[in-house]
Parts: C-alpha cells; sequence; structure tokens
C-alpha cells in the first residue's frame, strides 16, 4: 500500500509538476484568506471557505498547465 502510494507521487510529480503544484496551492489559501479578510472585511469563515473552494480548482488548472508547459520545453531541447 505505502509503496503503491510513493508511486503515484513519483508518477504525478514528473517534472516536478505535483510539487510545485502543491506550493502553490497552499500559498494561494494563505493569500486568499488574507486579501478577503483585508479588502472585503469579511468573516474568517467565508474567507476560508472561498481560500479552500477556489485555489483547488486554480490548481487543477496549474497542473494541467504545467504538464503541458514541461512537455514542450523537454522536447524542444
Amino acid at each position: 500500500m505505502k509503496d503503491s502510494f510513493l508511486t503515484l507521487l513519483h508518477r504525478l510529480n514528473i517534472q516536478g509538476s505535483f510539487l510545485r503544484t502543491i506550493i502553490y496551492t497552499i500559498g494561494h489559501m494563505f493569500i486568499a484568506v488574507t486579501c478577503l479578510m483585508l479588502i472585503a472585511s469579511v468573516p474568517f469563515s467565508i474567507a476560508l471557505t472561498d481560500a479552500i473552494v477556489e485555489p483547488l480548482l486554480n490548481s487543477i488548472w496549474y497542473y494541467v498547465l504545467d504538464r503541458y508547459w514541461a512537455s514542450r520545453v523537454i522536447s524542444r531541447a
């Protein structure tokens, strides 16, 4: 079980895309909560909800874009 999970992570992390996506998503969540609370003056619970949903959707888009980008750069090298 542990080996299959590690194998899956290794396959997902080809060219660093998965790790970059995770780091991007965590940073995005912190930034989203902070901005919503400071700029829009929304309660923490609402800011947290938005900061979880929206970055998760963005992270899927980022992962797809990064994988596509990495495949183009490597194929041209």
